[in-house]
């Protein structure tokens, strides 16, 4: 046993090294979009050359080959891969053919912080975890809390922290301020504590940064062959060391919360609304799983509003045009004052909308599912394939193959959203009079997932997404300074590299309510 190991470390050093003088050769040449097939390396070092632009680079070569790609790992690690971002192909992995297409026993290992989990699993233990989510997410005193937690941090929070700026004129990171609201108001429905990220103090987000990590390294584990990433662990270096250590953060912050919660007296009280309370007495549920599932819901809430938000303001700061037609729609329900919650801190009022406010405002939504196309909150979605297949596309596929699906790069596609797919246009979204949300299919559009395992959340984060946004736009004009490079952070989930750098100022022309 220990030969074996010890030559299964020889060839992933080996296969390292020879990958690294490949790299350094080719940056020298001039590069090509279209991977290099290298003999013994494959595809792997075409891929780790660009893992700086990773989505643009994946979005780049599946537009010049007819969106879908198959590529090879090195000849010893056996790694096939299939990569795709065609719709056709996306409706068959994720709903005529769902059953041949699970996320595999490797999935558990890369993300294993959330393992057995409903993110890992497959078959009946995904069918039976799903359902009980389904059931709590769809109760509507959970629809409630989490709602008005969302109202309360947008009132007490964000919105005081924009005037603080608006009025001293400081420059900030969007994004920073955007990851600590949708923290704040993700884990409170958890465990009914306050983590108070978005406080006065703005105290060190060593949690949220953890779940970054966990992120940012399973991007590296899906695309690199596992015995690259298991011999770093092994080693205890590298982003894997970074990842041990973002792993021990979660547990204690899971274990804090807990703690905090049980000195409420929660358990106690039959009737609390909570994600614990739907979990802690099951006999199903061991610590361990609890564990994971507790993380599972800090990431699947905080991170489709944490990253698609900055996005949406950076694409409203390109298009004033849009600003002013959300407001436009804004104007009637705040002349109304029907349900408009308004303070008086300043001269000017504020106004924060109530969902029921957004609910029939399809413009918004529209914008927002318009940033959502263009940058998902998860940009690489992985498969396996359990029995080998053909493709709609045509590609053949092999059991035990990796599929790697793209939602950035079909977002970019001009076959499926016409040659204007690089504007940020919010009107493909409606109907032909501008009054109704049109339709478009699931494998069309990936932001949600499609098939059996579309979100459950969907509907309550694009309300989140909603009270944030309308808050913002109502009440602020924002500008995002310059000479600041965006970009996409290499990581599973798509946030800004560099962050988002701005400065706001309280609206003159607002109308006085």
């Amino acid at each position: 046993m220990a030969f074996y190991a010890f030559q299964g470390f020889i060839i992933t050093l080996l296969v390292l090294l020879l990958t690294l003088h490949i790299l350094v050769k080719s940056r020298r040449s001039k590069s090509s979009s279209f991977p290099v097939d290298w003999p013994i390396l494959g595809m792997l070092p075409s891929l780790v050359g660009n893992l700086h632009n990773l989505q643009e680079y994946v979005t780049d070569v599946l537009a010049t080959s007819s969106s879908s790609l198959l590529a090879h790992g090195p000849l010893a690690s056996g790694m096939r891969l299939f990569v795709t971002c065609d719709p056709e192909n996306i409706r068959h992995i994720f709903t005529t053919n769902h059953a041949n297409y699970p996320k595999g026993e490797d999935f558990g290992e890369i993300f294993d912080i959330m393992q057995g989990s409903l993110f890992t699993v497959d078959g009946e233990s995904c069918r039976r975890q799903r359902g009980r989510m389904k059931s709590i997410l769809s109760n509507p005193r959970m629809i409630s809390l989490m709602s008005s937690c969302s109202l309360e941090k947008v009132a007490k929070g964000l919105v005081p922290f924009l005037t603080r700026m608006a009025t001293t004129r400081t420059a900030f990171d969007l994004q920073d301020l955007i990851a600590r609201f949708a923290f704040d108001f993700t884990v409170m429905p958890i465990f009914s504590v306050d983590p108070g990220l978005l406080s006065s103090e703005m105290p060190p987000m060593d949690a949220a940064e953890a779940m970054d990590m966990v992120m940012a390294v399973g991007l590296l584990r899906q695309v690199m062959p596992a015995s690259c990433w298991k011999l770093m662990r092994w080693l205890n270096t590298g982003p894997e060391k970074k990842l041990a250590a973002g792993h021990s953060t979660l547990y204690r912050f899971v274990m804090e919360m807990m703690e905090k919660r049980k000195a409420k007296n929660l358990d106690k009280e039959q009737d609390t609304v909570d994600v614990v309370s739907s979990y802690i007495h099951d006999p199903e549920f061991n610590d361990d799983l609890l564990r994971a599932t507790l993380i599972l819901y800090m990431v699947a809430g905080r991170d489709t509003i944490g990253s698609s938000l900055p996005w949406f303001f950076y694409n409203l700061a390109k298009n004033s045009h849009v600003v002013s037609a959300i407001r436009k729609e804004l104007t009637p329900v705040v002349l109304s004052r029907k349900h408009a919650a308004t303070t008086s801190n300043d001269t000017n009022t504020i106004v924060v909308f109530e969902p029921e406010d957004l609910k029939a405002l399809v413009y918004l939504q529209a914008a927002l599912l318009e940033s959502l196309r263009l940058y998902p909150p998860g940009p690489i979605v992985r498969k396996t394939v359990l029995k080998d297949d053909v493709m709609p596309s045509g590609h053949e596929v092999r059991s035990g193959d990796t599929v790697l699906i793209s939602p950035y790069a079909l977002g970019r596609m001009e076959s499926v959203w016409g040659k204007d797919w690089r504007d940020y246009r919010p009107e493909r979204w409606l109907s032909d009079n501008g009054l109704k949300l049109r339709y478009v299919p699931s494998h069309k559009f990936l932001a949600f997932n499609s098939g059996p395992r579309m979100c459950i959340g969907k509907d309550i984060a694009i309300m989140q997404m909603k009270i944030a946004a309308a808050a913002i736009v109502w009440n602020f004009d924002m500008e995002v300074l310059g000479k600041q490079t965006i970009e996409p952070k290499l990581s599973c989930l798509l946030q800004m590299k560099n962050g988002l750098m701005v400065t706001v100022n309280k609206r003159e022309e607002i109308i006085q309510v």
